[in-house]
């Protein structure tokens, strides 16, 4: 069986850029030494158009040199200030100020008529009854309305969720890219998995070569879809607003786009595609997909990512109105305040009150061990198994089930057989679902303490990624890979530190909630993924630190072999970090492959062997074995 290993990874979402564990290090800024710390902050600068480092010295956004005093001295303090869950930036839309209709009817002050004037050309073709017209002079009309007609009027409101895991302050994803009439979920899609693709550290033109074209894969999906005006919110919205329907719309509103535009305009893959979707479970989802196919030997690179942008007042006011988001009233009951604190909206496992929105793209790219040694690829970890289970009958779609307790006590006992007793029980940690509700925080505790007693677990590290950056939905899980990814690798698991306790009610004789970023020190081998979503869909990930992975290498390709594999990839972390200076350098330019190196049909040629397509080295295989032999 064929070992899945991560080699690369990236995105974009309310902690910064995630190649290089940029996004994990500002989860820990206060445990980081000064030059780590100074790094990360200068990656934000750098995405918000600050500050960006050349050469090793810093400029500002003037290209004046800048000192690392005085950048600390203020810059930092807005990197700072410009991420994470934040009051809704204005820039985004004002949340004070959403528009609406308000309904009423009109009434006459006696003769039963109401006349207003008008321009003709804004007139519909069809007048609504009750209504006459008539024609004036320089392009006018009188339009006479009957009594007690039915008008609305355009009125504005303040929203009761006035806090969000939002992008990095003043950073524009339309603004990297020719993004013309991309929806946002989209746009943070090509940025994700370019910057996932990116980081790997060798030319995806090269990794192409090395294997068949149907054995490159992309699974991505988003949980809702493409709701602002560019997809299908505009497509619904259009004629109530007066306007027309674009026929980019309907199909750039699609939840599988986020598969779609990695294949047509960053990969240029003609492999297979999918976009499994299971609520705030859907990254998990994918992951399955691709792990299940690379370990079956189907296929050898996986690109797995989600993109969601749910940052609109309908999408605010929908999770509001099922009480599922914290509320500025609600955030003040709990603290005893008349003002809320946006910063700490999210209180996973403490007194609570809702989770927060967020948006977020992350992808992370997959390959087999044996592409891996040949590549002398970078390997950030291993994902050994995803489990996926339901919760049954349920009396409330929203309501908790069973489903979550086996797919922990299955990763547990997968971790188990391949890693073993003492890493799981010594050397493991949950990234928790965490979402932030009171419901959440004591159903979920309840699972993680019961599967630690099953398998004699104590003091069991769980964090919660979503007291920093929100809930994205579909990348929620994603987001949690990319912390997870940074723990393996700065060994220090970020704390709850948007809570000063632990809920009574929160269930913890076996595990650890932690509220301080707690350091590891070569404990940190096994991460578990845990995501629960709407509709009864559970999933948890299994996923192997790079020292597992590699152990696992060693042992398979002998000492030799793998001496081999560490000289091939000194040159390719070189060059994976030479894209990492190009980005702090202010040059965060995605890969956008619009009409270029198209596959036209003569570049196909089909015979009973196999599929050759031009530009690419290695043929499809068309000599098939029949699986059913032993039936027919």
């Amino acid at each position: 069986m064929r070992l899945p290993l991560i080699i690369g990874f990236g995105g974009v979402g309310p902690a910064g850029r995630s190649s290089f564990h940029h996004a994990y290090r500002r989860t820990i800024l206060e445990s980081l030494n000064p030059q780590t710390r100074t790094e990360t902050l200068v990656s934000i600068a750098a995405m918000m158009g600050l500050v960006r480092e050349l050469d090793g010295k810093l400029i500002d956004a003037d290209n004046n040199p800048i000192s690392q005093e005085a950048f600390e001295g203020k810059l930092a303090q807005q990197c700072i200030d410009g991420t994470l869950i934040r009051k809704i930036d204005p820039g985004l839309f004002d949340a004070n100020h959403v528009s609406g209709n308000s309904l009423m009817s009109l009434m006459s002050n006696g003769d039963g008529k109401n006349e207003v004037i008008v321009e003709q050309k804004s007139l519909p073709s069809r007048l609504p009854t009750g209504c006459t017209i008539t024609e004036l002079p320089d392009g006018l009309a009188r339009l006479t309305l009957s009594d007690n007609i039915p008008i609305a009027l355009e009125t504005h409101r303040a929203l009761t969720v006035q806090s969000a895991g939002q992008l990095p302050h003043g950073y524009d994803p339309a603004a990297t890219y020719n993004s013309r009439f991309h929806p946002r979920g989209l746009q943070l899609t090509i940025i994700a998995a370019s910057d996932a693709v990116k980081s790997v550290g060798i030319d995806w033109d090269i990794i192409k070569q090395k294997v068949r074209p149907d054995e490159i894969c992309v699974y991505a999906a988003s949980a809702m879809g493409q709701l602002d005006q560019y997809g299908t919110g505009g497509m619904t919205q259009a004629r109530l607003k007066g306007s027309r329907v674009s026929s980019k719309q309907l199909p750039l509103g699609l939840n599988q786009m986020p598969a779609d535009f990695v294949n047509a305009y960053v990969l240029g893959s003609v492999g297979p595609t999918g976009a499994a979707v299971g609520a705030c479970a859907t990254f998990l989802y994918n992951l399955r997909m691709a792990v299940d196919e690379i370990k079956s030997g189907r296929r050898r690179i996986a690109v797995v990512g989600n993109a969601e942008a749910p940052l609109l007042p309908e999408v605010i006011e929908g999770y509001a109105a099922m009480s599922a988001l914290a509320t500025d009233d609600n955030l003040c009951k709990l603290d005893g305040v008349s003002t809320a604190d946006h910063r700490r909206a999210s209180r996973p496992f403490g007194e609570n009150c809702g989770f927060v929105l967020a948006e977020s793209g992350q992808y992370i790219v997959l390959c087999d061990d044996e592409l891996a040694m040949e590549l002398g690829a970078n390997v950030h970890g291993t994902v050994t198994d995803v489990f996926v289970n339901a919760d049954g009958v349920k009396k409330s779609i929203s309501a908790p089930g069973p489903g979550n307790y086996i797919t922990l006590a299955k990763a547990v006992a997968s971790a188990q057989a391949i890693f073993g007793q003492h890493a799981v029980q010594h050397q493991s940690f949950i990234q928790a679902h965490g979402s932030s509700t009171p419901q959440n925080r004591t159903t979920e505790s309840k699972i993680f303490d019961a599967v630690a007693a099953a398998f004699d677990i104590s003091r069991w590290p769980v964090t919660a990624l979503k007291a920093f950056i929100g809930h994205s939905l579909a990348p929620a899980s994603a987001d949690q890979m990319i912390n997870t990814l940074g723990v393996f690798h700065d060994e220090i698991l970020p704390g709850i530190k948007t809570i000063s306790a632990v809920a009574d009610d929160v269930f913890q004789q076996r595990v650890n909630i932690v509220t301080q970023d707690l350091p590891l020190d070569g404990k940190a081998e096994i991460g578990f993924l845990n995501s629960k979503g709407f509709g009864g869909n559970n999933a948890t990930g299994v996923v192997g630190s790079p020292r597992r992975a590699k152990d696992m290498m060693r042992k398979r390709y002998g000492e030799r072999a793998f001496a081999e594999y560490e000289s091939k990839n000194e040159s390719v972390a070189g060059e994976a970090e030479k894209y990492n200076g190009q980005c702090l350098a202010g040059n965060m330019e995605p890969i956008y492959k619009f009409g270029t190196g198209m596959i036209n049909d003569d570049d196909v040629v089909i015979d009973n062997q196999s599929i050759k397509i031009a530009g690419l080295d290695h043929a499809i295989d068309l000599v098939l074995e029949n699986p059913f032999e032993d039936m027919v």
